[in-house]
Order: structure tokens, then sequence, then C-alpha cells
């Protein structure tokens, strides 16, 4: 079985900026003036759904070149809804993820809603970033000296 490694690094900056880096992109990561940041990219909130849509999206065009279908385009939009109290410490009675994930898909595609709903199905099984969401994956944390 091929196995892939996915590397990403991280730089906590000034108050909340963090700037990370993944193959030869760098991005930031912030939160809104509103939370104290500066609003200098996505929140690793939005961040995290980025990576689900971008996945949907992905295994989309893979499964549509695989199965010779016409996809001429994907929309996702996704929401989520969590408990902010746990994240800021308030309240440990609740897991701190989101709770509900929403996933809405148009597919630009010659399909039934029929054909459309099994394609996104699919697409669902494949993607790592929606089994990683749907089962647990250990995480072990290693501080570095």
């Amino acid at each position: 079985m091929p196995k892939k490694t996915v590397d990403v690094k991280a730089s906590l900056k000034d108050g909340f900026t963090v700037d990370v880096e993944a193959r030869n992109f760098k991005m930031a990561i912030d939160q809104p003036e509103a939370m104290k940041g500066k609003n200098e990219g996505p929140t690793p909130l939005e961040y995290f759904f980025f990576s689900l849509a971008g996945c949907i999206c992905t295994i989309g065009r893979i499964m549509a070149m695989q199965k010779k279908l016409e996809l001429r385009g994907m929309e996702v939009r996704i929401e989520g809804d969590l408990d902010t109290d746990v994240l800021l410490g308030k309240d440990q009675s609740q897991r701190p993820g989101f709770q509900d994930i929403r996933v809405y898909t148009k597919i630009d595609a010659p399909m039934t809603r029929e054909e459309k709903e099994a394609f996104l199905k699919e697409i669902d099984n494949r993607c790592p970033i929606s089994d990683n969401i749907e089962h647990v994956s250990s995480i072990k944390l290693v501080v570095e000296e």
C-alpha cells in the first residue's frame, strides 16, 4: 500500500498571527480584529473547512477523470457549529470540535440528481479529510528541543 507523508510547518508570530508553510507555499492564519487579531488571514477553523472543500473538489475531479464523466465544475459551501466557550476555557462539558458540519455541493455535470448524490457519496468515501473528521486518527504530540 503506497503511503504519502504530508508535512506543514507553523510559527506563532505577534498576537494571533501564525505563519504556515507547505512545500513552497506560505500563508497566514489569524483572527478577526473583533477577536483581537490583525485579520491577516483566515482562522484555523476556516482553513479546516478549506481543506474539506478542497478535498471534495479534488476527489470529484479524480473520479470524473477515472469514470470519464464530463464534470464542468463543482461548488462546495461548508458551515458548522461549535461551542466557543470550550475553546476559550470557559466550559469543559462539551467537546471543542464542531458538533455539526454541513456540506452543500453543486455539481455541474450531465447527471440526474440521484447520480449526483451517489457521486457525492463516493467522493465522501474516498476523501481523506472527510475520513479524518468521521473517524478517530491518533495524534501524537511531541515536544522538540
